[in-house]
């Protein structure tokens, strides 16, 4: 069923984000005509958390070393925000070309399993049951007899 996500960075400069993206964090890409890139990322996860509205969504990368992240933007006069401890995670936000933030953070908590492109639809999900489908399940069902019973 789902084979993958398709994540969405708006910008006003994504000729400068699409190449920060392809030449700074070497996300491998393909370009599906008129140089608009489209970037592969690393297996990822998606949480739901209790909100007071709907349709709002936040998209973070995840690396293994925080501080070696922000020394290497550093190099790259590439400007990140403080290392802020958040408990789940360390977390920075990098400045992109085109001005927006993207929050990039080394996790604490734990991972799932990586799934693989189309492993959802190979496993089908359990149909959900009731108490009374699970009181019948297995039994042939009863002819109505002339009392309607």
């Amino acid at each position: 069923m789902i084979i993958g996500a398709h994540s969405i960075i708006y910008s006003t400069s994504a000729d400068a984000d699409r190449a920060f993206l392809r030449d700074v964090l070497r996300l491998p890409n393909v370009d599906v005509g008129g140089g608009w890139l489209i970037f592969g990322l690393p297996p990822a996860e998606v949480a739901v958390h209790p909100a007071d509205s709907n349709d709002v969504h936040e998209f973070y990368l995840m690396c293994d070393d925080v501080e070696a992240l922000v020394a290497a933007m550093k190099k790259r006069d590439i400007a990140c925000g403080p290392v802020q401890n958040q408990g789940w995670g360390l977390l920075t936000q990098v400045t992109l070309p085109g001005g927006g933030k993207l929050g990039i953070y080394q996790p604490r908590h734990a991972r799932p399993k990586a799934m693989s492109a189309g492993e959802a639809a190979k496993t089908p999900a359990k149909p959900a049951t009731t108490k009374r489908a699970k009181k019948t399940a297995g039994r042939t069902p009863r002819k109505k007899t002339a009392r309607g019973r």
